[in-house]
Formats: C-alpha cells, sequence, structure tokens
C-alpha cells in the first residue's frame, strides 16, 4: 500500500560526543505535558533528542514501521555500564529462559528487565505523553534515585505502539478543539467520527493480537519482543472517563498456569502503586474487570510467555484535554499523564528492589516449563492434509512465537482425538507435525491448543474459546508421552511448477485460502475460471466439488502467455496446478456441462461507517487487501442512498445496525438490486437485523408463555449484589460450535461435513423455506468449549447459522457467525471466499 514518504524518513542514530543538552519534554515541545496532544512525529523527535544527550544511558532502536510509514520505536534505558553490554544482557537472558541453545551459562546476577508498551489505543492518547515524562526522569541529572534503580533494572520504553491510530485521534481532536479545552462531556470533542482512532489503519485491535500476530504492527513488535523475553511488562490504556486508576492485581479469571510467583509479584506491584496514589489521595481499583485469561493480550501474553505482565487503566476514554466526570471533578489530560507516568516509575521501582528474586523466580519459571510442563498432555499431534494450505498457516503461526515443533516420518499412536471428544488410536503419517512440551513456550502451547480451558469464573472482558486446532480446521491429539525422532526436514515434498504447457485445461483444488489467492490473481488480470459444481475424475486424479478449471477456451485475448500467466500465478499462491489431457471425464460431468460454471470477475463493495462495527469491517478490509489481493470499494452508510448498486455484483455487511432498512427507499433500493442479480453477503448482527424485517430469514421460534405464566416464577427474584451476573445465563462471550455442513452447496465448498464456528452471541436462526438453502446449521448437543451461559445453551441447537436464500435473480449469503474474527480464525476464511466468488455463479 502507499505509504507516508516525507516526515518519517529518518536516520535512528545515537550521536556520541554531541554534547546536547538534555531538554525536559515541555522544554523540546516548547509547551508542558498535558496541554497539547503531541503528535506522533514529535513524540518521536523527542526520544531521538534524548537518546542524542544522553548516549551513554539510552539507545534508540526503530524496530518496524506501520501500514502509513510511521516509525515504531524502542527506547532502551540503562546505567551506563549495562547499556554498554546491553546485547550481552539480552542473550543472557534468552540464556535463563532456555531460548538460546548455547552452552554459556546463565548469569543469575543481571539485571531485570522491565518493558512499558504505550498507546495500542490509539485513542487512549495519555500514556505517551506519560512515556517521554517517563524516559526523560529516568534519565534526569537531577534524580539520583532512579540511577541506582537502573543498575538493577534495563528498562524498555515502546512509546507508541499504534502511531497510525493515535495520529488519527490526534489529528482530529487538534482540528476540532477551541482555544481553551471545554469540559462539557456533550461538547463535540468528546465523540470521535467513525472509526474512532482505538485501532490501527485496518481497525484492527492491537490489544486482541499478540500470540495471532495478523498485523504487521504486532508482527514486527513480538518479533523484538520474543528477542528479550523481559521480566516485567505493562500495557498502558484508558478506559472510561468516569472510571478510577486501575492497576493489578488483576481480576478473577486467572488461567490455570499462571504460577504462584506471577500471582504473588503483581501484588507486590500493586501495593507500591497503592502507596504513591494514597499519597496524592488519588482513586484506584484493582481485583475487578480486567481478567487475565484470553491468550492474546498485553498483559496475558508476556505472562504465558514467563512475564509478569499487567494492564495498567486510567479514566480517560472521550476525555480529550478535559472533562467534567460524573462526580462533578475535572479529569484532565495533566492528571492523566502523570498517573501513568506514577505507576511506570512505581514498577521500574519495586522490581529494582526485587531484582535478584525476580530473575531467580524468572529462572525456575522456564526451568519448570522445559522439565514439568504443565497440563495433561505431553505433546499434542496434528494430522497434515497435504491438500491443504492450514498446515502452512498453522507452522507460521508457531514459527512466530517460536514454539518448536517437527515433522513425524509415520507411527502408531493412542491420544485425546479433539474431533471426537475421545481417547483412540491413530496412525501418523509423513506430514504430520508433533509439538513436544518440553520446551520454554510450554504454558503458551497449553494455552493455545487446549481444547477446553478451564474457568474460575463466567464473567470474562473476552472470549473464552480459541482452541488452535479448532481454529484451523486441523485434525489434532492430546498425547500423554513426547514424540520422539521428529524432524525439521518436511518429507513430503515440494510443488514442481515444470509441468506441459499444452493440456486441455489445468485444475486446481479448491481446499484453502491459497486457492482462492490464486483464483483473485486470475481474476483481477481478467482471465475467466470455471469451478466444478460436483466430484469428477480425469485420468488417474480426482478432484472434489469446487476445483477451479483454467481452459484457453474464453481466454483467447492471453493466448500467447495463457500458461506462463496461470503458472505464475500458481506458484505465488503456492498451490499446485494439475494438467488435465481432455474435458472428457471418466467420473462426473464433462467440462462442457452446465454443472461446470463460470466465475466472473466480480465487482465488490462492503458498507462501512454510522453504525457499522469498525473492527468487523476492518477484517473484510484488511482480508481483501492484504490477503486476497483483491479490489473492495468502501462505501459509507451514509452514501448508500446516492450510491448505484448497478456498479456492483456483491456488497458484504458486516456486523452493525444499519439505518437504511429503517428507511423504506432504500431498503427497497437494496431488495430491487438483489433481484436484479445482486448478492448481499450479511454478517451477525446484519442478518439479525434482516430476520426483524420481510427479507425470508427469521428467528429460530421460541415458545411464548401464556399470560399468567410468572405469576409464581422465584426466578424474578434477584439480588442486587448479583446485578452484573444476571445476564450470564444468556451470555455466550465466545464459544465453540459444532456446524453441520451441507457441503455440497457452494457455500460449504473445501469442506468436510462440519465447521467449528466461534459463536460470539446466542443468535440462531429458523431453518429457511421455499428458495432457501440452509448450508450450515446447529443441531443439538453441538456444544464443544468455552462459557455458553444455561439458557444460550438450551437456545443454540437446531438452528440456521450458515444459509443462502434465493430473490429474484439474486443471492442473500446468511453469516451469523463471523468467519473472519480478528484474521485468526483460518478455517472461517474459505467459508468467506465461498460466499463472494462461489455463491450464484
Amino acid at each position: 500500500m502507499r505509504k507516508l514518504s516525507v516526515l518519517f524518513v529518518f536516520c535512528i542514530c545515537t550521536f556520541y560526543g554531541s554534547g546536547q543538552k538534555l531538554q525536559s519534554p515541555g522544554q523540546f515541545l516548547g509547551y508542558s505535558l498535558g496541554s497539547h496532544f503531541t503528535p506522533h512525529f514529535r513524540i518521536v523527535n523527542y526520544f531521538r533528542h534524548v537518546a542524542e544527550s544522553v548516549p551513554d544511558m539510552v539507545k534508540l532502536e526503530q524496530y518496524g514501521e506501520t501500514y502509513e510509514g510511521r516509525p515504531l520505536l524502542l527506547a532502551y534505558v540503562a546505567s551506563p555500564e549495562n547499556l554498554q553490554k546491553l546485547d550481552a544482557i539480552r542473550l543472557n537472558n534468552l540464556r535463563l529462559a532456555g531460548m538460546v541453545k548455547d552452552k554459556i551459562p546463565a548469569d543469575g546476577n543481571a539485571p531485570a528487565i522491565v518493558w512499558l508498551s504505550y498507546n495500542v489505543h490509539g485513542n487512549e492518547a495519555a500514556s505517551s505523553e506519560a512515556a517521554m515524562k517517563t524516559i526523560y526522569e529516568l534519565v534526569s541529572p537531577s534524580d539520583a534515585q532512579t540511577k541506582e534503580w537502573l543498575k538493577h533494572v534495563v528498562v524498555i520504553i515502546d512509546p507508541c505502539i499504534n502511531p497510525d491510530g493515535r495520529d488519527r485521534y490526534v489529528n482530529w481532536y487538534n482540528t476540532i478543539v477551541g482555544k481553551n479545552a471545554n469540559e462539557d462531556p456533550q461538547s463535540r470533542e468528546h465523540f470521535e467520527p467513525w472509526p474512532g482512532g482505538r485501532t490501527n489503519h485496518y481497525n484492527f485491535d492491537l490489544n486482541r493480537d499478540w500470540a495471532w500476530q495478523t498485523q504487521i504492527e504486532t508482527q514486527q513488535r513480538l518479533k523484538k519482543y520474543n528477542e528479550w523475553l523481559p521480566q516485567v511488562h505493562v500495557d498502558y490504556h484508558e478506559q472510561g472517563f468516569n472510571a478510577p486508576y486501575y492497576f493489578a492485581p488483576a481480576a478473577e479469571p486467572y488461567h490455570e498456569v499462571i504460577t504462584p510467583w506471577q500471582r504473588a509479584f503483581q501484588a507486590e506491584i500493586g501495593k507500591n502503586n497503592a502507596k504513591y496514589f494514597d499519597q496524592h489521595e488519588w482513586l484506584f481499583f484493582t481485583k475487578e474487570r480486567f481478567d487475565l485469561f484470553y491468550p492474546s493480550y498485553g498483559d496475558t501474553y508476556p505472562i504465558y510467555s514467563g512475564a509478569i505482565g499487567m494492564t495498567f487503566e486510567q479514566g480517560g476514554i472521550r476525555a480529550g484535554l478535559a472533562i467534567t466526570t460524573r462526580s462533578g471533578d475535572t479529569l484532565t489530560l495533566a492528571d492523566r499523564l502523570m498517573h501513568h507516568f506514577t505507576t511506570g516509575m512505581s514498577t521500574i521501582e519495586i522490581t529494582a528492589l526485587n531484582a535478584a528474586k525476580v530473575i531467580d523466580e524468572y529462572k525456575k519459571y522456564f526451568d519448570n516449563a522445559r522439565t514439568k510442563p504443565y497440563g495433561e498432555y505431553k505433546s499434542f499431534l496434528i494430522k497434515t492434509d497435504p491438500l491443504t494450505d492450514k498446515s502452512e498457516r498453522l507452522k507460521s503461526l508457531l514459527d512466530k512465537n517460536l514454539i518448536e515443533w517437527g515433522y513425524i516420518s509415520s507411527g502408531n499412536f493412542t491420544g485425546f482425538n479433539y474431533l471426537t471428544g475421545k481417547t483412540e488410536p491413530f496412525k501418523a503419517e509423513p506430514g504430520d507435525i508433533a509439538i513436544n512440551m518440553d520446551q520454554p513456550k510450554s504454558n503458551l502451547i497449553k494455552v493455545l491448543f487446549e481444547r477446553n480451558s478451564k474457568i474460575s469464573d463466567s464473567d470474562t472482558y473476552d472470549i473464552t474459546a480459541w482452541s488452535v486446532p479448532f481454529a484451523y480446521g486441523l485434525k489434532a491429539y492430546g498425547l500423554n508421552s513426547y514424540v520422539s525422532g521428529t524432524s525439521t526436514n518436511a518429507p513430503v515434498p515440494a510443488i514442481t511448477y515444470d509441468i506441459p504447457a499444452t493440456a486441455y485445461a489445468y485444475a486446481v483444488r479448491w481446499t484453502g485460502l491459497n486457492s482462492a489467492c490464486f483464483l483473485a490473481g486470475l481474476l483481477k488480470k481478467g482471465m475467466k475460471v470455471r469451478y466444478a459444481e460436483q466430484a469428477f475424475q480425469s485420468g488417474s486424479q480426482h478432484f472434489e466439488k469446487g476445483t477451479l478449471i483454467i481452459m484457453l477456451t474464453s481466454n483467447g485475448s492471453f493466448q500467447k502467455d495463457f500458461y506462463s500467466v496461470i503458472r505464475d500465478e500458481a506458484q505465488k499462491a503456492k498451490v499446485e496446478l494439475l494438467p488435465v489431457q481432455s474435458g472428457l471425464v471418466e467420473k462426473g460431468h464433462d467440462f462442457g456441462s452446465d454443472r461446470i460454471h463460470l466465475i466472473h470477475k466480480l465487482k465488490v463493495a462492503m458498507l462501512t461507517g454510522s453504525g457499522v462495527s469498525s473492527n468487523e469491517a476492518g477484517e473484510v478490509w484488511h482480508f481483501f487487501d492484504q490477503q486476497l489481493d483483491y479490489p473492495v470499494s468502501l462505501i459509507s452508510t451514509d452514501d448508500f442512498g446516492r450510491v448505484s448498486l448497478k456498479n456492483y455484483d456483491v456488497l458484504i455487511m458486516p456486523d452493525g445496525y444499519y439505518k437504511l432498512f429503517d428507511n423504506k427507499n432504500e431498503a427497497e433500493q437494496l431488495k430491487d438490486w438483489i433481484s436484479q442479480g445482486g448478492k448481499l453477503i450479511a454478517l451477525q448482527n446484519a442478518v439479525q437485523q434482516l430476520s426483524k424485517s420481510d427479507w425470508g430469514i427469521k428467528e429460530k421460534n421460541t415458545e411464548d408463555k401464556k399470560e399468567g405464566d410468572n405469576k409464581n416464577d422465584y426466578s424474578l427474584l434477584r439480588r442486587y449484589e448479583n446485578r452484573e451476573r444476571d445476564d450470564l445465563s444468556e451470555s455466550t462471550p465466545g464459544a465453540i460450535y459444532k456446524v453441520e455442513l451441507d457441503n455440497s452447496h457452494p457455500l460449504a465448498f473445501g469442506y468436510p461435513d462440519y465447521y467449528y464456528t466461534l459463536k460470539l452471541d446466542d443468535n440462531v436462526y429458523g431453518f429457511l423455506k421455499g428458495d432457501g438453502w440452509n448450508v450450515g446449521v446447529i443441531k443439538k448437543d453441538n456444544y464443544v468449549s468455552g462459557f455458553a451461559g444455561s439458557k444460550a445453551k438450551e437456545k443454540l441447537k437446531d438452528g440456521l447459522i450458515f444459509g443462502v436464500q434465493g430473490l429474484g435473480r439474486g443471492q442473500i449469503v446468511y453469516l451469523a457467525d463471523d468467519p473472519l474474527f480478528r484474521s485468526f480464525w483460518e478455517n472461517g476464511k474459505l467459508l468467506f471466499c465461498n460466499a463472494v466468488f462461489m455463491v450464484g455463479e
């Protein structure tokens, strides 16, 4: 994508002997911290100034850049002695964790590593301001106490994890605020326009992406993080402006792999924070709201990687420079950054005072991870389907997280089958992979791969199920013993592209995202592609339904370079291109049959803007832009009435609430477009909204109680103290369910007769009648894992999740669940591609 090219091209160097005098943030910026929001480039310039002014204590490194080209920085702050041997300290830290395989013994007297991460959510903007004050006070000659701390700790500061989101917020705010900030909560400066500054360029929440690493910012940051593996990590946030400050200890549930030491030391850090907050008479709370469970947060991922991981939350969202709170107090940006500064310095202090203990417990954590891994399984064995790309995507995830794995040649095993939920014998085949738990990352492995997570409190902050085998659509087994004899050499031969250039046609199996990328590449070039509605056999080759067929027929404009184009696209997408010598097949339908369908070059649009979930719209945008590399037009819901829908073949409605359904003319405009051949893909709450109108789909019928049934209903008697838990029985905060698929329908091509979905709500729909196809349904007892309330479980059965309905010459595709969830639910991506490219063609 096009990147910014002027402001952010600079050299991140340290200039020794520059003689430049260290300035405070206020002196450098020309205004006191808290009186203005600082644009990202000026934060970068200040950190550069500090590194140039105090080169014996600060090293500045650019570790990457954002999608929009803004630099991502780390500042290493240490005593002069420790800064000189910074890389030796890093390597020693990895030896303590067992991540370095050399024979050099680890030094247990090393300094502890404290990593402070600021501004992961762009509109939680106080923390980057605090980062500037923090680095200044750490190196200021006037502060002798910090110099004592730095003898025992190395501090790593990431001043802004999400520069694109921050600048989106700061640039907007600075253009609409007056000479003086307006404290009135109803003033416009306290209401961001869509999509807001919270997320990155593609509207992804970077604080949900640590483990999955789907975004470029996360990928680059985690590469550096895993090169250090700090003992303490703090992730700085803001919450609603009426809330007091939050710091550790965290709320339940804690995941069971969290050690007693990790629990105890975050409580010690909390006590130290409380000491300073008490001195200033600042309000705060602990042990509420923010739990330690979902593995992809800025507190949990570090915890599952050996650190004391914590979230610190300042009240401040919507606050701007100043706002009047519910209590009548004025909350300012200066207040907010001072609170963050205080907890940062407090955390560094308490870690420095306990550095020897921190290092000792850190080593014990990783020694136990390798020699006494937690959990019921000693290894996991993943079956590889050589016809799909799923295992390749899994191996990429493992590699990004530095999880060790190896290939198995063959063998007979007994293990717990994730699909059946039973322990049974099975045979391993060449290409299957094993992940042994006797390695430093064993706790992270357990968390990511466990089928059912033990949960101590069902009132959680995020999803409660994410098991990697289900997310990736792979068969997996948990074994009670280690797997020996694994190899890093792939036993399956690589795909060859040295094939005849004179075949009648070429076939590509429709088995995964790579197949869809291949199709998208050809369609972009204007090549006509067909697909087989049913399975067929040509010679000795068997091809399943959905197989792509490319022939010179209808592609005459590619006469000279037909073969080279499809070969190059196949190589780029990493799919196997199979020559077919005749249109006459041994089994199935010949290539001239009407069961062989032409896939047109589709023009795709998506609704964005007011009412649409920015996260879910971002998933779709990122999917088209960064994975499929296929054009999609983003249309604002405010412009819907002025848009000519006839210019598009497919319209996607992500999760959201659409006012157009309340506008009779706009609703009819949409219906007419579908009737004339358009395809609408509705996701999540867009499906629910359609179900409440006369579009054909309806919510699943529930039997209404007769009048008077509640006469003696004692469930209506509730305790006030339990009011926050009253809705848990109807809650489904991310649970895995098995969906039965009709894989003869194009919406389910490339799948077996089942799919595992992540349910984020209890929405389920009645079976479609007439010109409708019930492609994916939940039946009785299809719950797999994660928390689902008793009433939600009762509702989530015998209903529709995925379906297709005809309307005139067009189609409506209903996707009640999100197949692209946070871009880590890999097994749903082909389903979404089916909806876009296959259905209705």
